[in-house]
C-alpha cells in the first residue's frame, strides 16, 4: 500500500534515474545560489578585509576599487596633518595579467607602506608578512605559487615569504602585495629599452624649441620623466572619539579630495561594479528555481497518471481516499526530498572545484528546499485530483 516503495522496487532503475537527474537540476541550482552570493563576497571581500576608517581618493570619483583615481603619493602627509587623523597610508591597487610558474596569471597587486601602514595582510597563514623594503611578496594560494617562489615582475623578481586567504580580488582573481615602491614599480616602471625611446622623443620634442639651447633641453629632460610616486587612495584610522564625517569634510574642502567610509565603499561597489553582474546572476538563479520547481512538478503529476489504473483497482477493492492521498504525497516526497538530498551533497563535495568563488548559505539552501517542496506538493494535489476522480470501472477496461 505504499506506492512510491513500490514503484521504487518495481521501477527501480527509472526512479533513481528520475532522482539522479532531478538531483543534477538541484545541483546547479544550488551552485547558482553559491556562484551569486560569491560574486557579492569577492567583490566586497577585499574592502572589508581593509576595513579602514576612511578611504580618501580623488575627488568626485569611487575609487580605489569601483572607480580608477590618481593621487600623489605626498598627500598622505596633508591629510595626515588633518586634526583628528591617527594615521594616514598611502596605498595602490591594480590589475596586471604576467607569467607565473610558467603560466599566464590573470591578479590584482596591492602596494602598501610596509613599515607599520594600513591596507597589507593580516591573516598569513603560511610564511611571515613583508619585512623588507624591496623584492619581498605575500600572495594568495590561486596563484600557484608556494613559499620561497621567486615570480619576476617588470625589471625585478620578488619572493613568495607568505600566503594569506583572507581576500581576494574584485574579480575573483588572485592578490598579491607589494611594499608600495615595489608596486609602483611595477605599474609604471618602463624597460631599459623603453625609457631610452621615451627620453629620445622627448628631447627631439624640446630641442626644436627655437626657444631653448641643446644645453637647456638637457636639464629640463629629467623633471619632465614621468612620476612614478602615484598612488590609487589614502587609507586613514581616526583618534578614538574622532568625528569621521567632520573629517571627511575637512578633506574636502581643504584638500579637493573625497573621502568614504567602508560603508559608502561597499554600496559603491554594490551599486557599481557589482550590480550588473549580481542581477544578471538572480535572473539566472530565479530562472533555474522556477524550471527546477516545473519539472519536479511534471515528474510528480506524470508519475501519479501512470498509477492511474493501479488507483482505480484499489478503488474497486474498497480502498478510502486517505490510503490513495497517502500514497501519492508519500511519492511525491520521496522523489522531492531525494531528489534535493543527492543534489545538496553532490555541491557540498565539488565547490571547492569552481574557479569562482561558491558561498553556499543555509539560508539560500532552506529557501530552494521550501520552493521545491512546494512545487512537489502542489503537482501531488494536482495529481490527487485526478487520481480521486478516477472511476474504479477503469480497472475492468472502462
Amino acid at each position: 500500500m505504499h506506492l512510491a516503495f513500490y514503484d521504487l522496487k518495481q521501477h527501480r532503475g527509472r526512479f533513481i534515474a528520475t532522482v539522479f537527474g532531478v538531483g543534477l537540476l538541484f545541483t546547479i541550482v544550488l551552485a547558482m545560489n553559491g556562484l551569486y552570493r560569491g560574486n557579492i563576497y569577492e567583490g566586497l571581500a577585499l574592502i572589508n578585509a581593509t576595513n579602514p576608517d576612511l578611504w580618501v581618493v580623488e575627488r568626485y570619483r569611487g575609487g580605489p576599487f569601483n572607480e580608477q583615481s590618481t593621487v600623489p603619493e605626498f598627500y598622505h602627509y596633508s591629510v595626515k596633518a588633518i586634526p583628528g587623523v591617527e594615521k594616514a597610508s598611502p596605498f595602490i591597487y591594480y590589475t596586471v595579467e604576467r607569467p607565473v610558474a610558467g603560466k599566464s596569471r590573470h591578479f590584482s597587486i596591492i602596494g602598501y607602506d610596509v613599515f607599520g601602514g594600513l591596507g597589507g595582510p593580516q591573516k598569513i597563514f603560511a610564511g611571515r608578512n613583508i619585512e623588507h623594503a624591496h623584492y619581498e611578496m605575500v600572495a594568495h594560494p590561486k596563484l600557484g605559487v608556494r613559499i620561497g617562489d621567486r615570480v619576476p615582475l617588470g625589471l625585478h623578481t620578488y619572493t613568495v615569504v607568505g600566503l594569506t586567504k583572507e581576500a581576494i580580488s574584485s574579480d575573483g582573481e588572485a592578490l598579491v602585495y607589494l611594499s608600495l615602491p615595489d608596486a609602483q614599480e611595477v605599474l609604471y616602471q618602463r624597460d631599459n629599452e623603453e625609457i631610452r625611446n621615451q627620453r629620445g622623443r622627448l628631447l627631439r620634442t624640446l630641442s626644436s624649441q627655437s626657444y631653448l639651447s641643446p644645453n637647456q633641453a638637457d636639464k629640463l629632460l629629467v623633471p619632465l620623466q614621468s612620476d612614478t610616486h602615484i598612488i590609487n587612495a589614502i587609507l586613514v584610522r581616526l583618534k578614538p572619539g574622532a568625528d569621521r564625517t567632520e573629517i571627511a569634510r575637512l578633506i574636502d574642502k581643504w584638500l579637493y579630495l573625497s573621502a568614504y567610509s567602508t560603508e559608502d565603499e561597499l554600496q559603491l561597489m554594490l551599486k557599481g561594479r557589482l550590480a550588473s553582474m549580481a542581477k544578471q546572476l538572480l535572473l539566472f538563479r530565479t530562472l533555474l528555481l522556477i524550471i527546477s520547481v516545473v519539472i519536479v512538478s511534471l515528474v510528480v503529476y506524470t508519475f501519479t497518471m501512470e498509477k492511474i489504473r493501479s488507483i482505480a483497482v484499489m478503488k474497486l477493492i474498497g480502498a478510502p481516499d486517505r490510503v490513495i492521498i497517502r500514497m501519492v504525497m508519500e511519492q511525491s516526497l520521496l522523489l522531492t526530498i531525494g531528489a534535493f538530498l543527492f543534489g545538496l551533497i553532490l555541491i557540498q563535495n565539488t565547490y571547492q572545484l569552481f574557479p569562482r568563488t561558491i558561498l553556499l548559505v543555509s539560508g539560500d539552501t532552506l529557501f530552494t528546499f521550501i520552493i521545491a517542496f512546494a512545487g512537489g506538493i502542489l503537482a501531488s494535489i494536482l495529481g490527487l485530483w485526478h487520481a480521486l476522480k478516477t472511476q474504479p470501472a477503469m480497472a475492468l477496461g472502462g
